[in-house]
């Protein structure tokens, strides 16, 4: 199975024990319940799209407004996604994690355009499989190739308010794993 060769890659270079991500963070990727009912469909290669069961546009919109507030995050265009998809993006004195927690530049995730609604995130490797392996979303399709790292995930879109949370809990991680610790004064 694919996740059982990214397991030893994960143990190899301890991702998935990230001591950047908080505990509630922590906690909550081992409690990850499994969503309900099917996959939504997506695009099997690039664009890396969601086809049906998209996200309420007011669901997006709450999600955007949180993901802005993050601390070190500035919104841009993404550099990487398709035109209208908006960049969570870490300003440089907070951008510490890993290489394999950036897609381009600073950016460690996105939010497709509102036809979408899915989104693509950097996660630690442990999390990613997961968010898999519990129907919350998939590997990217260029990540199964071996082209880029095997942390980037599309997340499909929140359905309802339950839903909501459980993806916020998601972005949160990927921030957390791009973002530099804080330094005590």
């Amino acid at each position: 199975m694919f996740w059982e060769r990214v397991a030893g890659a994960a143990r190899r270079a301890a991702i998935g024990d990230d001591p950047l991500l908080p505990v509630d963070v922590a906690a909550n990727r081992l409690d990850l319940s499994a969503r309900p009912g099917p996959r939504p469909r997506t695009t099997p290669t690039n664009p890396h799209v969601q086809l049906d069961q998209n996200a309420p546009l007011e669901l997006q919109e709450l999600l955007f407004e949180r993901a802005r507030a993050l601390p070190g995050v500035r919104v841009e265009p993404s550099m990487i996604s398709v035109p209208g998809a908006r960049a969570f993006v870490l300003v440089e004195e907070a951008a510490g994690g890993p290489l394999e927690a950036f897609m381009i530049g600073r950016e460690f995730a996105h939010l497709h355009p509102p036809t979408d609604g899915s989104l693509h995130m950097m996660l630690p490797l442990e999390l990613a499989e997961a968010v898999d392996s519990h129907g919350w979303g998939e590997l990217h399709p260029v990540a199964r190739m071996g082209v880029i790292p095997w942390t980037a995930m599309m997340v499909y879109g929140p359905r309802d308010e339950g839903e909501l949370e459980v993806v916020w809990e998601l972005l949160r991680a990927s921030h957390a794993f791009a973002s530099r610790p804080v330094q005590a004064a």
